[in-house]
């Protein structure tokens, strides 16, 4: 699975990014409520996912939940893919399996451009999944362009469910958000998902 070969300074120099490393990105937005299925869901699987401590519990239980309630709220506009095969460029590694891909589409079966937003899971130290998650958003911008739907911001996050780190893709500049958010509370988590998923 060549994505998990890339480190930061890999994909940077690969794909002949700029990095910007820096406060929060993203605009000022009003966390966003979540609903009551999310907040009983996450009572309940947070303390399990972080007690297990495996990504595969974290994933199902923190990250998966979260990402479908963006579904929910954007009222099925959106697809959500977990664990799909998502092979743009093989030439440069740009292959293998995605933890979580958005896509501005509805459309559930396949990958769909405009994809939008990757998502890292990690155990807890998410420097590792830093250059992994940008190697992901390279090939997302790529897709996007290779299906004629350029968009002009692919936004990734590496999170172990309960901590988020934010990245933007813009052209070839990188813009790392250095703020680690945490969950809970989930709001703030649930706006910024809900706001890239739409913005781009």
């Amino acid at each position: 699975m060549p994505y998990s070969k890339f480190t930061l300074s890999k994909a940077v120099d690969d794909f002949q990014l700029t990095i910007v490393e820096g406060d929060r990105f993203l605009p000022e937005i009003s966390p966003f409520n979540p609903s009551s299925l999310l907040k009983d869901t996450l009572k309940e699987t947070i303390p399990w996912a972080v007690a297990v401590g495996s990504e595969k519990a974290r994933s199902e239980g923190i990250i998966n939940p979260v990402l479908l309630e963006v579904k929910r709220q954007l009222h099925g506009q959106i697809s959500v893919f977990s664990g799909e095969e998502f092979n743009v460029q093989p030439e440069v590694d740009l292959m293998g399996y995605v933890d979580f891909l958005i896509s501005r589409s509805p459309e559930q079966l396949y990958i769909k451009a405009p994809a939008v937003v990757l998502v890292e899971a990690k155990k807890e130290d998410l420097k590792p999944g830093l250059g992994q998650c940008l190697a992901e958003m390279v090939a997302a911008q790529r897709f996007n362009q290779q299906k004629q739907q350029p968009i002009s911001t692919i936004y990734g996050t590496v999170t172990s469910g309960t901590v988020w780190r934010f990245l933007q893709l813009e052209g070839q500049t990188v813009t790392i958000d250095l703020n680690d958010y945490p969950v809970p509370p989930v709001d703030q988590i649930l706006s910024f998902l809900i706001w890239m998923s739409q913005n781009g």
